[in-house]
């Protein structure tokens, strides 16, 4: 007989509490809040790499690795009468009901906009009757990776039509920082230029949202592309006995763009 979630979600806080316990796992006793944040960023980032392979057995195992470090966080905040799973599960329940009037009430809405621009007003008169009021682009952790942290921030903006028309305009206010960052590497001045290029960047992030582009995601092909460059750089300069730190500038350059055509004629149909 199949056990349902509820079983076997009792069965994993059961395990946890024994991980927990007088007799349990040493390195589980141990850990806190701030010992676990890297291991929750990590699997985190292993559930989208699963997704990305798209493999399910693999994206189950992550989802499964994921789930237990919020359980673990939850444990810990349980054990200094903080809040427990009950308290956690009830809140998260409650705030789907109530930000989903449509589903679960007599509101209604015809297309994906219209649900999230009434998921941000019910949290904007939920942050008002708490006297914290929330500002247009609130909600956006800082500990986000800067591009993915953008994206967001230019997103909230856009849905209250602070935005570019399109990514060609977007395009004109890129070309304004570059030459901004170009003055101020002339100047040297170092403060100076970490704002322009930061300017630079955060325009380059609007170009891409509004070609419908995941400017991290961009990035990520970027760099994976120069790694395979590279990599073939090196093997051939192996191949014939060299090194990438002991072969002269423009040898390594050559190599490199006959890495760049070897990539090129195999990607051709």
């Amino acid at each position: 007989m199949t056990e349902s979630p509820g079983v076997l979600f009792e069965r994993l806080l059961d395990v946890m509490a024994r991980l927990r316990g007088p007799d349990g796992c040493p390195w589980d006793r141990e850990q806190t809040r701030t010992s676990l944040k890297p291991y929750l960023i990590e699997e985190a980032y292993e559930v989208l790499e699963a997704i990305a392979v798209g493999n399910p057995a693999e994206l189950q195992e992550e989802l499964g690795d994921l789930l237990f470090q919020v359980v673990f966080l939850a444990r810990l905040a349980e054990e200094v009468g903080e809040f427990a799973m009950p308290d956690l599960l009830r809140r998260l329940i409650d705030k789907m009901v109530s930000r989903h009037p449509h589903v679960f009430g007599d509101a209604s809405v015809a297309t994906p906009k219209e649900a999230l621009a009434q998921w941000e007003a019910i949290k904007r008169r939920e942050a008002e009757r708490t006297g914290h009021p929330r500002s247009a682009i609130d909600g956006v952790p800082r500990s986000l990776p800067a591009l993915l942290r953008a994206h967001r921030i230019q997103t909230k903006a856009a849905r209250v039509s602070f935005d570019w028309p399109d990514a060609r305009s977007a395009w004109a206010k890129v070309e304004e920082e570059i030459r901004e960052a170009a003055a101020a590497l002339a100047s040297g001045e170092v403060e100076r230029v970490q704002e322009e290029l930061g300017d630079a960047l955060f325009s380059l992030v609007n170009v891409a949202r509004l070609s419908s582009i995941d400017a991290e995601e961009a990035l990520q092909d970027a760099i994976e592309k120069f790694r395979r460059r590279f990599a073939e750089m090196e093997a051939g300069l192996i191949a014939q006995g060299k090194s990438v730190g002991a072969v002269p500038q423009d040898e390594m350059e050559r190599s490199w763009e006959s890495a760049k055509a070897h990539e090129r004629s195999r990607a051709k149909p």
